[in-house]
């Protein structure tokens, strides 16, 4: 492995100050980079639905020196227990026996673990709120980047890690239909009172290709209530009207059982209605000239697999430190490309189109989850996915130290 190469103030803009970008401005400025991250919104976005920290990402994020704290905000699910059709309980389980993993795994809130992240470079990263990228001029000696605030400012390289939609993705290599690859299912999410005194656990009910669930991350006043299901067609014109979303996910879910009927009313007047298709970003190649993508810009694996975060982690680590060790950014971005592609690939692969095992599409299909789910109650809650651990991270420190000594 080439050693660390100390770069003469070497700018980076990061565009995106979800997990990926922060955790890529940490390493980079580690690294001695000058770093500006731009983000869209106000702040940093707090809030929003649990997240876990798996395998390869719990190495990475035990370098950061995060480890401890998120061991701390670990949400601790107990039991996931699932419903038949009538609400009677088919079987219920701890939540590793059915993702796979380990007892080191985490669970957080998506806010505590961007927060720490803002944490670790807020004093000595510049951010950029409110403010997004209007257009980008890939050069041979740097990129021309115009804000929407009408500012410009050059950089000599930018990373796009703005998530499933992409604004960066866009701009350099066009309509995000090109990449993004539709898995079958839809989902509506949002808040709801905790009427069951449900306490650190997970409540899903089932019919053939529509689910809906409750979740209780601890024990509040509040869960977070989800509306899934299949459809073979992502429905496009929804996404143009919050009203459209709505409508939609009532239709699919007419039903008068279990708790569907308080989810559908909650879902119509919720506040913090969050719709969307499941889907993957899949990408022959993940740079283009100076500019390049990391987590969900990338190689978003989608929701069902639950390693967004983590493939987003690892993912600004290994680019980071490629860019810390190689002579050019074109011989680090393949670098990065080549060792991450193998590790994102089997984590994608955890899932299919059409083929999500927890929300089974026919009545035969969903029989036989349920046996399935019968077994697994039966076995230890410990089931090791090799997927989440398939990538040994380099040290790229301690490589540098051994080749100059």
């Amino acid at each position: 492995m080439p050693g660390l190469r100390l770069p003469r103030h070497r700018s980076v803009l990061i565009s995106g100050a979800s997990v990926a970008g922060p955790a890529l401005a940490y390493w980079l400025r580690r690294y001695g980079f000058d770093v500006t991250v731009v983000e869209k919104a106000d702040a940093v976005r707090g809030g929003g639905y649990p997240i876990d920290v798996r395998g390869t990402a719990l190495e990475v994020v035990r370098r950061m020196g995060l480890l401890p704290e998120l061991r701390k905000a670990h949400i601790d699910t107990r039991r996931i227990t699932f419903l038949d059709a009538d609400g009677g309980t088919v079987a219920a389980l701890r939540p590793e026996a059915l993702a796979g993993g380990t007892g080191n795994d985490l669970e957080v809130p998506r806010g505590d673990l961007t927060s720490l992240l803002h944490g670790l470079v807020r004093d000595n990263v510049t951010f950029l709120f409110d403010d997004s990228i209007a257009a980008l001029d890939d050069r041979p000696d740097g990129v021309e980047v115009t804000f929407h605030s009408g500012a410009r400012r050059d950089f000599d390289l930018v990373i796009g890690a703005d998530g499933l939609h992409s604004n960066t993705r866009r701009l350099i290599l066009g309509a995000e239909e090109r990449f993004h690859h539709y898995l079958g299912y839809c989902f509506a999410g949002f808040t709801l009172p905790n009427h069951l005194g449900l306490a650190h656990e997970g409540v899903l009910w089932n019919v053939p290709g529509r689910s809906a669930a409750l979740y209780a991350v601890g024990a509040g006043q509040q869960v977070h209530g989800f509306l899934n299901f299949a459809r073979p067609e992502p429905p496009l014109d929804a996404f143009r009207s919050p009203e459209a979303q709505r409508e939609l996910v009532a239709a699919t879910f007419p039903d008068q059982r279990w708790e569907v009927p308080r989810l559908v009313a909650a879902m119509r007047s919720a506040q913090d209605l969050f719709f969307d298709v499941v889907s993957q970003i899949r990408m022959p190649r993940w740079s283009v000239g100076r500019v390049a993508l990391v987590g969900d810009a990338a190689y978003a694996p989608s929701f069902l697999t639950g390693q967004g975060t983590s493939l987003a982690l690892v993912g600004a680590y290994l680019l980071a430190g490629e860019l810390a060790t190689r002579p050019d950014h074109r011989e680090a971005f393949a670098a990065y490309e080549s060792m991450a592609r193998p590790f994102v690939t089997a984590n994608q692969e955890l899932v299919t189109e059409g083929n999500a095992a927890l929300f089974p599409r026919t009545e035969s299909a969903l029989l036989q989850r349920d046996e399935a789910l019968r077994a697994l109650s039966a076995l230890p809650a410990d089931t090791p996915r090799p997927a989440h651990s398939a990538l040994v991270l380099p040290d790229y420190e301690n490589a540098s130290s051994s080749s100059t000594s």
